[in-house]
């Protein structure tokens, strides 16, 4: 997933001191051995679990392998409704199976010839929504029970957003999309909804003929098949197991086009020629990817560019990724974003974290990852910026984070996933496989990762495992090696290990030279050598700040930002990343010709990487920022996705 909340960071003092550890090591946690599981069957592969504090499964007992949905859309009550039918197994004994729902209306509960089965629902958690336990007959063995659930899902299911024809492109037909990541899948479907418990799905969905249904899945009828008068019906099946936060579903106006054999697009129509244009290095990067870290095992690699409201750059569902519309920026120049999703189907689809104080072993190896492939295709230049650039956000969280959120392995207990996904398990993840890669060199390390996700493939995998699979495959009882690497230091403690290097691109250094010219020389903004420059550049340019500035101070004259402003044509940037650069500046100097900017750009997408922090930035401008940002905001909620605009409600106070 591309989530990462962008920090503001002097381009000037990327290498600050940001709390070095110490090189004696860490201890490991004791809470997150894997434990063997029930015994395995065809339905539910054999593999060993890790506690996970936010589900109320108990794999161990038994535990679901197969999800087969039934559902309708009825987009006038905004609701699925229909059934889940279970495959589970159980140790010898076992009775009942424990699952996750959070605001699911359950009808009943009956097995596959239609006899009810005895079911509770358990007390309501904030975080974790209601255990549903469901009493079975005594397991024997190895042996399937088939449990299924009736309910429909609430118009407020968190996963779900419901879109009026008038939040979309064409402006005609209503939208639904899915978000799952990290425990949102139990809001629309009753299942164990933990990372660390794989399984296969498939799927029958109703809607109305005029729409098309798409899912992570292989399609089965991909034009679909008749149903009850004015609807549709579409199958679709997932063979591999995967993680409950995969599974994902669209409906909606959207046609597709085809990159090649293996890869296309899906949008809206009236977006479709823009978005294949924007993509077309897609067939490229999955070259790239097998080139590097072995075959891709999903099938068919596709994107599905969504409405505006979609709260992440991209959302790794396999087969199917999800993509925000502000990558298609006009120039390929934020297509990395494809290459993180499309990594994810190695880091994090294939081995998954197995717990969310794990996410760092989804997106940090991603990270890595996703630069190598651009590497692959734009060169060693390209990669390197966009390296520096993370690292200038990663700086900026780290001297603004508590201490213990700096840790890879994060503590989790009493919190919500979402808390987890900072900037600190994307960058400082990536920052210590390069770590790794230059103590070891590159071919070594890409034989270890290599291994790594063959080893590993369709498995969860915790940090306790990541650790015994680098010591036996890489490091291989070599005690100078384990010492140099400080592999506990990164994961356990805060900040970053004595063995950092932070990347350095030359690109950036003309770039720097004119950001102080003009920033803290005041220089003409007709000196700045914008047109030139590349995205990467000009993020670089946005992202200065002087050395030792206090939090609230201004740094620019209101001359400067209008001379600015007007010479870049920052007003009418289309490009997304720098229209949210260039506000960052603005709003916090109370510029006031940059409020209807803001005001257009957060009514126009849902990213929650752009509205949280400009949203942040106006409540911290107290009296001129609080009212703009009330205003704004009052027409923006209904456009954007519970994840984003439950981010808001806690900055501004709204219950």
């Amino acid at each position: 997933m591309t989530l990462k909340l962008a920090g503001l960071v002097s381009a000037m003092a990327l290498t600050a001191a940001l709390g070095a550890c110490a090189t004696a090591p860490a201890q490991a946690p004791e809470s997150t051995p894997m434990t063997p599981l029930v015994p395995a069957t065809p339905a539910a592969p054999a593999f060993t679990y890790a506690n996970d504090i936010h589900s109320n499964a108990r794999p161990a007992e038994a535990r679901v392998g197969h999800v087969a949905l039934d559902l309708t859309a009825d987009f006038t009550a905004k609701t699925l409704s229909g059934s889940a039918t279970l495959d589970v197994t159980g140790r010898a004994g076992a009775t009942e199976v424990v699952l996750d729902t959070k605001n699911l209306n359950i009808r009943g509960v009956r097995d596959a010839q239609g006899r009810p089965l005895r079911y509770e629902l358990g007390a309501v958690d904030a975080i974790k929504g209601q255990a549903l336990t469901v009493h079975l007959p005594a397991f024997a063995g190895a042996e399937v029970q088939k449990v299924v659930v009736d309910y429909s899902t609430r118009p407020d299911a968190a996963a779900l957003q419901w879109l009026s024809p008038q939040q979309t492109a064409g402006g005609a037909k209503p939208y639904l999309f899915s978000q799952g990541q990290a425990i949102l899948t139990r809001t629309w479907v009753p299942t164990q909804d933990s990372p660390g418990i794989r399984q296969t799905y498939s799927a029958r969905v109703v809607a109305p003929a005029d729409l098309t249904v798409v899912m992570s899945a292989e399609h089965l009828t991909p034009t679909g098949e008749p149903a009850a008068a004015g609807q549709k019906a579409w199958r679709f099946d997932m063979d591999r197991p995967i993680p409950p936060y995969l599974m994902a579903i669209a409906i909606g106006d959207i046609a597709f086009a085809p990159f090649d054999e293996r890869t296309g697009v899906w949008t809206e129509p009236s977006r479709l020629e823009a978005a294949r244009a924007e993509l077309q290095s897609t067939p490229r990067m999955v070259d790239a990817a097998e080139a590097l870290y072995g075959p891709y095992r999903w099938g068919r690699y596709d994107l599905l560019v969504l409405p505006p409201s979609f709260p992440f750059g991209g959302m790794e569902n396999p087969r199917l990724t999800f993509a925000t519309p502000t990558i298609i920026a006009g120039d390929q120049s934020l297509v990395s974003l494809v290459a993180h999703e499309l990594a994810h189907s190695w880091s994090g689809n294939l081995v998954t974290n197995a717990t969310w104080s794990d996410i760092w072993l989804n997106e940090g190896t991603t990270v890595y990852f996703e630069n190598r492939i651009m590497e692959s295709l734009y060169g060693r230049d390209r990669a390197l910026q966009e390296q520096v650039l993370g690292w200038g956000e990663l700086s900026a969280e780290l001297a603004t984070t508590a201490p213990d959120d700096t840790k890879l392995h994060i503590d989790l207990t009493g919190r919500d996933p979402d808390d987890g996904l900072s900037g600190v398990p994307y960058e400082k993840g990536a920052a210590m496989l390069r770590t790794i890669e230059r103590i070891v060199g590159r071919e070594t390390f890409d034989g270890w990762l290599r291994g790594y996700f063959d080893r590993h493939a369709f498995q969860p995998m915790t940090d306790i495992g990541f650790l015994a699979d680098i010591r036996e495959h890489l490091i291989k009882g070599d005690a100078a090696l384990e010492a140099q690497l400080q592999l506990e230091n990164w994961i356990y403690k805060p900040g970053m290990p004595s063995n950092w290097v932070p990347p350095v691109s030359h690109a950036f250094e003309a770039v720097d030279q004119q950001a102080k010219a003009f920033f803290a020389d005041k220089g003409p903004a007709s000196a700045i050598d914008w047109k030139n420059w590349n995205t990467q550049q000009r993020q670089r340019f946005l992202a200065w700040r002087p050395e030792g500035l206090a939090a609230g101070a201004d740094w620019l004259t209101t001359a400067q930002l209008a001379d600015l402003e007007k010479t870049l044509n920052l007003a009418d940037e289309g490009n997304a990343e720098l229209t949210f650069a260039w506000l960052q500046i603005a709003l916090a100097h109370r510029y006031e010709p940059a409020v209807a900017t803001a005001d257009r750009f957060l009514t126009s997408q849902g990213r929650r990487k752009f509205v949280l922090p400009l949203f942040q930035t106006l409540w911290n401008e107290g009296d001129w920022g609080r009212p703009i940002a009330t205003r704004i905001y009052a027409k923006a909620r209904p456009l954007y996705h519970p994840v984003t605009s439950g981010s808001v409600d806690q900055l501004v106070g709204r219950p």
